[in-house]
């Protein structure tokens, strides 16, 4: 996709958040844990409107099974064109437990990078979803 960026920073409007997020596989999860805030990288999947991840037993399980409260972001840049995009998600996990679910999202192409038992799968329920695009400075 060619764009010619007008601004020093744009908005991304509420759609093309959605489209940047579907084209990236890798994010950033932000949690409260025991009381702290902390971030993990997850490999994640959009499907119908709702953006899913896999992880194990442990302490990101643990913190959203106390607070579902999240924040979610992922971006991307282009070296050809000097321009990156931010799209940061708020709102809530939800662990899947409905069998008949965890079936359905086993067929998505979601695998975890980390070679390690990843039965849990998660959704973020988005609130609000927000982007941005920018000069990558320092860049040229």
């Amino acid at each position: 996709m060619v764009y010619e960026l007008q601004h020093e920073m744009e908005s991304i409007d509420e759609s093309e958040c959605w489209d940047l997020l579907a084209m990236q596989e890798l994010g950033r999860l932000a949690v409260s844990v025991a009381g702290n805030p902390d971030i993990f990288p997850v490999n994640y999947v959009v499907h119908e409107g709702r953006i899913f991840f896999r992880t194990a037993a442990g302490s990101k399980l643990a913190s959203l099974a106390v607070n579902a409260a999240v924040a979610f972001e992922a971006d991307d840049h282009s070296d050809a064109t000097n321009i990156a995009w931010s799209v940061v998600v708020t709102g809530y996990s939800r662990i899947v437990d409905n069998d008949d679910e965890a079936v359905e999202l086993e067929n998505l192409p979601l695998r975890p990078w980390f070679i390690s038992e990843k039965a849990h799968f998660v959704e973020i329920e988005v609130a609000q979803i927000s982007g941005r695009r920018f000069y990558a400075a320092g860049r040229e």
